[in-house]
């Protein structure tokens, strides 16, 4: 880190010591079943479960910006997406979901407030969201190429990228259930170290763990019931130390077995039914990487 700018914002990759991260206290106002295609949640209990989770956030470490909720807008706890937080300022993105598409705009707000540099943004006929992206290291990302993050989003995230001297790899995601479902590349795929992961491998494409083969990139395999109580979406604090959703018993087993270090919370509405885990419900604003 050479710059003010530098120690204030960015992160190298999605392991090294989370810092700083932003986050959204849920809305209860909105129509979560018919335009956000949540199960129906409690909405006593995102409130209550959001709490502890940035409490938890706090334990571990993590200075918690808290954004205000923005009433209508149910996906907006989901703070990973309308933005890329690269090693060189923030990229705002344009999002395929329809209700969705306000965001970006709410979210620039939130990053002008706290004074967060921005690289860029989306434009025209790009698409992406951020839980298509995987920082592995500063000079290597990570998309998916899905419903939710098309070419034109792909090559303007790269375009952006290119002058710093990052690569982007690009991977095609599979149909699943369609485009109204949403599938992630972070559905499939969780770094929780620089050389170990979590993996969903039934929906992760070939050429992808072919890749993480190729950078000595291990991985635990998570089951599909798992998956789907987002058992592959695990936020990491720093190498092997990670946030998961309860209620993962088996993928839990494994990290500890592992000598991971695992955080529980409960997540059952605020992440489980509105298919979004411990990454999703944050946007990391500072990670610093260990000179180890």
């Amino acid at each position: 880190m050479t710059t003010s700018q530098s120690t204030q914002w960015g992160t190298p990759d999605m392991v090294s010591q989370l810092e700083r991260v932003l986050v959204r206290t849920p809305t209860t106002v909105g129509k979560f079943v018919e335009e956000g295609f949540w199960r129906q949640p409690d909405t006593s209990a995102l409130l209550t479960e959001h709490k502890s989770f940035t409490e938890l956030l706090e334990s571990l470490g993590c200075t918690v910006d808290i954004a205000p909720p923005v009433d209508g807008l149910v996906d907006a706890v989901y703070m990973h997406d309308p933005m890329i937080m690269t090693p060189h300022g923030a990229i705002l993105l344009r999002m395929a979901k329809p209700v969705r598409s306000p965001e970006p705009a709410e979210f620039r707000k939130d990053l002008e407030r706290l004074g967060v540099p921005i690289l860029g943004q989306l434009t025209d006929t790009a698409f992406a969201d951020g839980g298509d992206k995987v920082w592995l290291d500063a000079k290597t990302l990570l998309i998916g190429h899905g419903y939710r993050t098309n070419q034109a989003g792909i090559d303007q995230v790269r375009a952006l990228l290119a002058p710093h001297g990052v690569d982007v790899f690009s991977f095609d995601l599979p149909h699943y259930e369609g485009a109204g479902a949403v599938l992630h590349l972070m559905s499939v795929l969780s770094p929780i170290a620089h050389d170990k992961a979590v993996v969903y491998e039934p929906l992760a494409p070939v050429r992808l763990l072919q890749f993480l083969e190729s950078r000595g990139i291990s991985w635990f395999s998570v089951s599909e019931k798992e998956m789907l109580t987002q058992g592959s979406n695990i936020l990491t604090i720093r190498p092997n130390v990670v946030v998961l959703a309860a209620g993962n018993p088996v993928i839990e087993a494994q990290l500890r077995a592992a000598g991971v270090e695992v955080h529980l919370f409960d997540g059952d509405n605020v992440a489980v039914k509105g298919d979004g885990g411990p990454t999703c419900l944050t946007a990391p604003l500072l990670r610093i990487a260990s000179n180890g």
